[in-house]
C-alpha cells in the first residue's frame, strides 16, 4: 500500500490546506482528500506541484508499506469494472 504523509508535512510547516491549493492550482477537494487518505489516485503533475510547492521529494511524500494481504503474483487480484475478484485457477 502507499501511505501518504501529506498531513504531517502541513502540520509541520502549519501550512494549511488551502494554502497548499492555492500554492498548487489544485481544487481543495483533491488535496482535502489527499490530507484525509481518502484519494485513490493522483497524477504525476500533481505531485510534481506538491512536491516543489513544499520543497520536498516523492519519498518524503509518499511510502511504500507491504501489503498484509499479497494481491500479485499467485494471490493476482484481478481489476473488472473497478470491483475486484481473485482470479479464478
Amino acid at each position: 500500500m502507499i501511505k501518504n504523509h501529506l498531513s504531517r508535512i502541513l502540520g509541520e510547516r502549519r501550512w494549511t490546506q488551502t494554502k497548499l491549493a492555492a500554492m498548487t492550482g489544485i481544487r481543495k477537494s483533491t488535496i482535502s482528500d489527499l490530507y484525509n487518505e481518502m484519494a485513490e489516485r493522483i497524477s504525476f503533475d500533481q505531485l510534481d506541484r506538491i512536491c516543489e510547492a513544499l520543497d520536498c521529494t516523492l519519498p518524503e511524500l509518499l511510502e511504500y508499506i507491504p501489503n498484509p494481504q499479497p494481491k500479485t503474483g499467485e494471490n493476482l487480484i484481478l481489476e473488472e469494472h473497478g470491483n475486484r475478484k481473485k482470479k479464478s485457477s
